[in-house]
């Protein structure tokens, strides 16, 4: 089904100015929106597709985008460090779901990976994201609202070190600071040949971690560090640029093996 291309009242767009800036808002009858370059009114958009040009009061052309999963992450509201899009995305792959996926995933945060965990398992699909921080959870809330994938989570007050409520789960996917700590309850709530993945700035972290999943009977364990450099490009004056994302940390997955008992 082609999805829809009209904007309606209600409706979230990306409002573009340039690379710098651009703005995450609701569309209204009535409402205006103020920036440095002048304000345009957001209720002119209603009927029009996405991708058209909009004029501030002062003749500043903005563009209605549409807005991706990687907008509604960054910018979300936060009272947590966010992860990286590189980092998400190597996540996502390593867990290996997909649309009916049942996801365990710790902590919530501000809900930028459980935005994007939601956004690959729906719409059959659940997480289930553990937070012990109530501040930290009413934030993730709203920013799963905003982004339209809250229907497909359930967010829940509780320390997963002290325990994984599901069974027979297809991925286990973690940021938290002590990541070793939750493996072997993490072991028990995975189907046979599920994945575990987790983030970890430390490489101390990653060594505990590694030999936890070892310990407890999962295998192919690896650890991945992902640095993404952007381009300037112009003609004739094409290179790296000179900022670039470099260490945010280290991903470390690994496949439950089913024990003898079990298999």
């Amino acid at each position: 089904m082609a999805k829809r291309q009209t904007i309606r009242e209600g409706d979230t767009v990306l409002l573009y100015l340039n690379k710098r800036r651009s703005y995450l808002l609701n569309v209204a009858e009535g409402k205006s929106f103020h920036t440095h370059k002048g304000y345009v009114q957001l209720g002119d958009l209603i009927g029009r597709k996405f991708g058209t040009q909009l004029r501030s009061n002062l003749d500043v052309e903005f563009v209605a985008l549409k807005p991706t999963l990687r907008d509604f992450i960054f910018k979300a509201q936060r009272k947590t460090q966010i992860m990286y899009s590189k980092d998400i995305a190597l996540m996502v792959m390593f867990s290996g779901i997909g649309p009916g996926c049942r996801i365990v995933e710790a902590g919530t945060g501000a809900g930028a990976l459980t935005t994007a965990l939601a956004f690959y398992a729906k719409p059959r699909g659940r997480v289930y994201s553990y937070e012990i921080r109530p501040e930290f959870q009413a934030v993730a809330r709203k920013n799963l609202e905003k982004a339209g994938v809250i229907k497909y989570v359930e967010l829940k007050s509780s320390d997963i070190s002290l325990g994984i409520d599901e069974r027979n789960v297809d991925a286990v996917v973690l940021d938290l600071a002590t990541p070793w700590q939750v493996v072997s309850q993490a072991y028990v709530a995975l189907q046979g040949s599920g994945s575990i993945v987790s983030f970890s700035p430390t490489i101390d972290q990653v060594v505990k971690t590694a030999e936890a999943l070892e310990d407890n009977g999962f295998v192919d364990v690896a650890t991945f560090e992902c640095i993404m450099r952007g381009m300037q490009v112009a003609r004739g004056k094409t290179r790296p640029q000179t900022l670039m994302t470099g260490h945010t940390g280290y991903v470390t997955y690994a496949r439950k093996a089913l024990r003898t008992s079990a298999a």
